[in-house]
């Protein structure tokens, strides 16, 4: 039998102990509801819940000759009861066990989720705090831009993080319903209150209506959510691979003492986390589609969706736990180096103020297109012939008749561009935090 904290948490609840144990719990609550409703013996079931127990290889036995894991369940858990336990199952089909057990395991690992966001939110908080005022060059088609500050970033991250966790949130909610409602859902052998007291009891809704199952576009919202969080993921760690890069090395992965980067080149520190986050948020993705495609299903059910399930969901919550742990220790031991944003922002020689000289001109009454002409053609001139910026404008006397020198430097200050950047925080993160 597994432990209860042998594991990870996100493990512990998709392991076939966790499983099979909320099959038997949702099984016994139906049996006591039955019972207070008159409709089985009441002390056939307290007997079951005194009794009542499984035996995992024992269900597996089972099911290698009846090919029916509910079906080899109920034997086997009938067996640990005895007599009473003909009541065990009575009146349900598979799916009113494996939707309701279901809608309690995904709502547990959605809830892991949204706590995983929320050390997230922490980790791009602080790190868009510290870096508020760093300069660094922003760029565009991956070309420079103009200057921006690196807190930004993290607050984007942290921004779309933060509805990554209401997206969670509300996809926990519209999962967590369950059905105790028969073989199509007609409630022919149960009684509608059956299923309200079994789901209330296990902090569920009860479907409104359903057919034998509860409706897959519920686990297809379920799903998507957590492509989109693993796409967020896949966003942050493409940047931080971009700003890693040797010709930039603006930020770096943290590396520890004895790590190595390569078998074969002892100099290489390489984004390896990140890398593992883009590729897994892949296979999320891919999950996704696979969970769009279980919402079509044939009448009132037939299994297509089920052996996909079986590995998407545990698969998918496991993979977006497991990137959102490693995405944390990523930014709070990120490498911030200043030191080559400010180089890399005097690499293009000043060229990334040409908007504040284009503004410049028109204040001064030049119509946009002649004033577009004038800077284009200083800064074009400049990379050919290998000159920086600034001393073009200044010596460019068509530029010159509407833009004094003290103007002309005042176009080359780099700390304006962060000058509305306390704007944006107290939008994001509010005014006293």
């Amino acid at each position: 039998m597994i432990e209860r904290y042998t594991l990870p948490r996100m493990g512990y609840i998709w392991s076939e102990e966790n499983k099979l144990a909320t099959w038997l719990e949702v099984e016994l609550l139906v049996a006591e509801a039955e019972a207070e409703a008159g409709i089985i013996p009441r002390d056939a079931a307290e007997t079951m819940r005194a009794k009542a127990a499984f035996d995992i290889d024992r269900v597996k036995k089972i099911e290698e000759r009846v090919r029916h894991d509910v079906a080899a369940f109920v034997t086997d858990v009938a067996e640990t009861i005895g007599p009473e336990g003909r009541y065990l199952h009575f009146g349900l089909t598979s799916s009113d066990v494996l939707d309701t057990a279901g809608a309690v395991l995904m709502r547990d690992a959605g809830k892991e989720i949204e706590s995983d966001l929320s050390e997230l939110l922490a980790a791009l908080e602080e790190k868009a705090r510290a870096h508020r005022d760093t300069l660094i060059v922003g760029r565009t088609h991956g070309v420079h831009a103009e200057p921006t500050s690196l807190g930004l970033k993290f607050l984007l991250w942290y921004d779309e993080t933060k509805r990554n966790r209401q997206r969670m949130a509300a996809a926990v909610e519209r999962i967590s319903y369950g059905k105790i409602s028969g073989a199509v859902g007609n409630f022919a052998h149960l009684d509608p209150g059956i299923e309200e007291s079994v789901c209330a009891r296990l902090g569920l809704k009860p479907a409104p209506v359903s057919s034998q199952v509860v409706q897959r576009d519920r686990h297809a919202e379920y799903m998507t959510t957590l492509a989109i969080i693993a796409s967020t993921c896949e966003k942050i760690a493409t940047e931080i691979r971009n700003l890693h890069r040797t010709e930039i090395g603006e930020l770096e992965e943290g590396f520890t003492t004895g790590q190595k980067g390569s078998s074969s080149m002892p100099h290489k520190r390489n984004p390896i986390v990140s890398e593992r986050i883009a590729g897994l948020a892949r296979v999320v993705r891919g999950n996704a589609l696979a969970a769009l495609e279980n919402v079509a299903l044939w009448h009132e059910r037939d299994i297509t969706h089920s052996s996909v399930e079986r590995v998407i969901i545990p698969d998918s919550t496991i993979l977006v736990d497991y990137v959102l742990h490693k995405l944390v220790d990523v930014i709070r031991n990120l490498v911030v180096r200043p030191d080559r944003m400010r180089k890399n922002l005097e690499l293009t020689d000043g060229y990334i103020c040409s908007q504040k000289i284009l503004l410049g001109l028109i204040a001064k009454g030049v119509s946009r297109e002649e004033a577009y002409r004038l800077v284009q053609g200083a800064a074009f001139r400049g990379r050919e012939e290998e000159k920086d910026f600034r001393s073009l404008v200044e010596s460019d006397s068509d530029i010159g008749q509407h833009l004094s020198q003290e103007e002309i430097a005042e176009c080359f200050r780099l700390d304006g561009y962060l000058k509305n950047v306390g704007h944006i925080y107290e939008r994001v993160l509010g005014k006293h935090r």
